[in-house]
C-alpha cells in the first residue's frame, strides 16, 4: 500500500492552471488548496486560501450557491484590488509587496477564461461602432453596453477601463 509519507511528493503532477469549465469555481479551487498543501507551496496556498474565502463570503451575501458569472466576477473584484495594491505598493517604494501581489494576480487569472487582448477590444469597439451607424460622444454609454454585452456573450474577459479608453479613442477619432 502507498501512504502519503512513502511517496515522494515533489513527484506528485499540481493541477493544470489553466480555467476548466467542466469543474465549479470552488471545487477547482479545492482540489488546488490540497495539491498546494502537499506541494508546501506556501504563497499559492495562501492565494488560494483568500480566493476561496471571497467566494464563500459572497455565496453566504446571496445566500444561495453561485453561478459561474457571479464566481468570475468575485475574482475580478479581487484582481481589481490587487491591481491597485501593486501600484501603491510601487509608489510607496515596496516593490517585494508589489512583486507578491503581481503573484497573486497571475494566480487569480488561471481561474478566468481568457481575457480579450487590446487587438480584440479595439475590433469589438469598431465593429459595435460600425453596426450602430456614427455613434457620437454622449452616445458612449450605449457603445460601452453593447461592447461589453458581445464580449460577455462571447465567453471572454475584458477590462471595462481598457473597453472605456478604447470607445473615447475612437468616438473622439470622428
Amino acid at each position: 500500500m502507498v501512504t502519503a509519507r512513502s511517496r515522494n511528493l515533489h513527484e506528485i503532477p499540481g493541477p493544470a492552471l489553466r480555467y476548466n469549465p467542466l469543474m465549479s469555481l470552488i471545487e477547482q479551487i479545492q482540489n488546488d488548496i490540497t495539491a498546494a498543501m502537499k506541494a508546501r507551496e506556501e504563497q499559492r496556498l495562501s492565494t488560494l486560501r483568500m480566493v476561496k474565502s471571497a467566494l464563500k463570503n459572497r455565496e453566504i451575501d446571496k445566500m444561495a450557491p453561485l453561478d459561474e458569472k457571479e464566481s468570475q466576477a468575485v475574482l475580478a473584484t479581487l484582481i481589481k484590488q490587487r491591481k491597485d495594491s501593486v501600484e501603491q505598493f510601487t509608489k510607496g517604494g515596496r516593490q517585494e509587496m508589489a512583486d507578491k501581489e503581481a503573484a497573486e494576480i497571475v494566480l487569480i487569472e488561471s481561474y478566468l477564461p481568457k481575457a480579450a487582448g487590446d487587438a480584440e477590444v479595439l475590433a469589438g469597439v469598431k465593429a459595435v461602432i460600425a453596426e450602430m451607424g456614427s455613434p457620437a460622444m454622449k452616445d458612449m454609454g450605449t457603445v460601452m453596453k453593447n461592447v461589453m454585452a458581445r464580449f460577455s456573450g462571447a465567453g471572454m474577459r475584458v477590462d471595462g477601463k481598457v473597453v472605456s479608453e478604447a470607445v473615447k479613442r475612437e468616438l473622439a477619432g470622428k
